[in-house]
């Protein structure tokens, strides 16, 4: 889901550009910094999260209360709440999809049955795919929060599969994770593709086939062939 159909990384940069424009002591640290620094706080605190063990309101009023100390202000509780409620508002009115994607997803739609494997909670990603428009295209939305289990578990993997009524051999999956979406697919015998968005060095061995963009033409049908 996140940064192979929803752009979230774009999103969370373009909301925090507006966010600084509301509480100028943020542009004491420069955007890019910021936004690095963002998202690896997204990373430490997501966890729990998304294994329904922590509060998403909690995690990210934390994140932007340890943004704002980064810049050299300290929050209160309530100074951290609104700072967390505006960078929120924000995201929702700013959030797009990957270019590109929802037409692919539609369009594959008529060919094969499209499952959407994903470390976040279900009223988060439920919520997504109908902004996205492609509700009535992903049949199963499988999360973290239900299964217990995060990529690159492969558990997680074999439930997708369980509920999509597929082997793992007749099953592809797409994702711009090479831990969580490349390595975890292989760990559960899935052939991956890796949507190499921002045309990273590989990280690891052995090669998976890749592309950059949903926009290219039809690569990925090609890649999806057998």
């Amino acid at each position: 889901m996140d940064d192979t159909v929803f752009d979230h990384s774009l999103s969370c940069r373009a909301a925090l550009v507006a966010t600084r424009r509301e509480f100028p002591f943020l542009r004491r640290t420069p955007l890019d910094e910021q936004w690095r620094s963002y998202l690896t706080l997204l990373g430490a605190t997501h966890g729990p999260v998304m294994l329904g063990r922590r509060n998403a309101l909690d995690a990210r009023r934390e994140r932007l209360i340890r943004l704002a100390a980064a810049a050299g202000r300290l929050l209160s509780a309530d100074e951290g709440e609104q700072l967390s409620q505006t960078y929120r508002g924000h995201y929702q009115r700013l959030r797009r999809p990957v270019p590109g994607a929802p037409e692919t997803l539609r369009r594959l739609r008529r060919r094969a049955r499209i499952g959407i494997v994903t470390n976040n909670t279900l009223a988060e990603q439920t919520e997504k795919l109908g902004f996205l428009g492609l509700a009535d295209v992903v049949d199963p939305l499988v999360t973290s929060e239900e299964i217990g289990f995060a990529k690159p578990d492969p558990r997680i993997f074999a439930a997708a599969l369980r509920r999509g009524g597929a082997r793992p051999a007749e099953t592809v999956m797409v994702g711009d994770s090479w831990s969580g979406d490349v390595e975890g697919a292989r760990s559960a015998g899935i052939r991956p593709i890796w949507f190499n968005r921002f045309r990273i060095p590989r990280p690891g061995a052995p090669a998976a086939p890749e592309f950059a963009s949903f926009r290219s033409g039809r690569v990925l049908e090609t890649l999806l062939a057998p």
